[in-house]
């Protein structure tokens, strides 16, 4: 049912749009990736992705089409449209928009959270949806989405960040989506200074595709027991996006929940992978896990502090290290997702 009803918005949206096709190799000039899944918002239990890690993309035949209903001139252009600093670009065939660095978005070095980069992310996607005719409901799901109860889930996200942009900087981020498969989306973001017009990070939902990248690494499960541990972290209620999901920003920050103080002192992430398995509910209480991955950059020694060992890092020379890291329930151990993040030593300031 949910293929055949699918496949008739796409016969019907074909014939308006044309598949971008997803670049060969890795170029900091070039546009960068992303996927998410659907899955129905209508059941009582917590929802799992319909599709794996490689997860495909409705939202290419689907989002794209929009743009023959704006190139008529029946779109209705909105006073948000009007004072927003994004539009198509000339091929029509991703989404460029601008944004300036707000105090409330940095933190202590005056440098935009990796939370406010991945809120960015989330924003252009949903404008570039909207702006081919999407509705605003339900993050851009489709009339038939919306008739079988569907919503978009994320199946996998990777962020790379090679420079922070700072309080007032303004930030151009751009975005398209690559059709894969029958029931998911891949979407690609890439984000530029645009004072200087420099490559300052990039994006996907899924794996880039040149060989050899992190993001197409699998992320193995974390070893009990593990050498750091946050336990006790509730949704807040800010937390739930509209579609009364935990938002996957969320998540983001929980991870980073586990990460040690003095790697927070020292280092500032790099990239950040993570697979979605299964969303909380905002009653749940999650407990956040890391250890140090061999193999990272990173030295571990075994330390006493008090009655309990625990590992800890060795600093010294290490410019870089790398971390996995598991979500879970507290209730039952169920897991929620698992992720890798590799960090660097932050530049003098």
């Amino acid at each position: 049912m949910l293929k055949a009803c699918i496949a008739a918005d796409q016969l019907q949206l074909l014939s308006q749009c044309r598949f971008v096709s997803p670049p060969k190799a890795f170029n900091p000039t070039r546009r960068g990736l992303a996927s998410v899944s659907c899955c129905s918002s209508s059941s009582s239990s917590v929802s799992r992705p319909l599709s794996s890690s490689r997860a495909p993309d409705l939202s290419v035949s689907e989002s794209i089409a929009g743009t023959s209903a704006a190139a008529n001139g029946s779109a209705v252009v909105s006073f948000a449209d009007r004072l927003r600093l994004g539009s198509l670009t000339e091929d029509g065939l991703s989404y460029k928009e601008k944004f300036i660095v707000r105090s409330y978005e940095v933190g202590i070095n005056k440098t935009a959270t990796v939370e406010t980069i991945a809120n960015l992310l989330q924003e252009v996607g949903c404008n570039h949806a909207q702006s081919v005719g999407f509705s605003t409901d339900g993050f851009a799901t489709t009339l038939t989405m919306r008739k079988l109860h569907l919503i978009w889930v994320t199946a996998r996200m990777h962020i790379e960040v090679y420079k922070y942009p700072a309080w007032g900087d303004v930030v151009e981020i751009e975005t398209w989506c690559q059709g894969e498969g029958r029931i998911g989306t891949r979407r690609d973001w890439i984000l530029r200074d645009f004072a200087t017009g420099a490559v300052i990070g990039r994006a996907t939902r899924l794996a880039f595709p040149e060989e050899d990248n992190s993001s197409l690494k699998k992320i193995p499960k974390l070893e009990d027991p593990p050498q750091y541990c946050r336990q006790g972290l509730v949704p807040r209620r800010a937390d739930l996006d509209m579609n009364q999901h935990v938002n996957n920003v969320t998540y983001i920050g929980w991870v980073l929940e586990s990460i040690p103080q003095e790697i927070i002192d020292t280092h500032e992430l790099q990239k950040i992978t993570l697979d979605y398995r299964q969303e909380c509910q905002h009653d749940d209480v999650v407990d956040s896990l890391a250890s140090i991955e061999l193999g990272g950059g990173v030295e571990a020694v075994s330390e006493l502090h008090g009655a309990n060992g625990s590992a800890t890092v060795t600093q010294g020379t290490q410019d870089c290290c790398q971390f996995l890291h598991f979500l879970r329930l507290s209730s039952n151990g169920l897991e929620i997702n698992r992720g890798r993040t590799e960090w660097r030593r932050k530049p003098a300031r």
